[in-house]
């Protein structure tokens, strides 16, 4: 798992990256890497997302936080998951590329 902050929703990350970091992890007890703050729509949305979303689908912009893709070992996007999706949910798509 990795974490892309992202400040395009509502502003909810507004913060510096050590700001969310600290907040991830005290929080919500985050253990995977968060990257630096990106965009992930529009024109200045970063490349890894233009790319996952064009491989995932339509390439349609990521309506809220905590989208979420699954990546295989070869690097193809399998899946592509909305925000509301929890982790449990994903667990068996996972487990079935192990």
């Amino acid at each position: 798992m990795l974490g892309f902050p992202c400040n395009q929703f509502g502003a909810q990350e507004p913060g510096t990256e050590a700001e969310i970091l600290e907040f991830a992890t005290s929080k919500y007890d985050v253990t995977f890497p968060l990257f630096a703050k990106i965009e992930v729509n529009g024109d200045g949305a970063c490349e890894l997302f233009r790319w996952l979303k064009s491989q995932a689908g339509d390439g349609s912009d990521i309506p809220w936080n905590f989208s979420k893709f699954l990546v295989d070992r070869e690097g193809n996007v399998v899946q592509r998951f909305g925000g509301l999706v929890t982790p449990e949910e994903i667990a068996p798509f996972v487990a079935e590329l192990l």
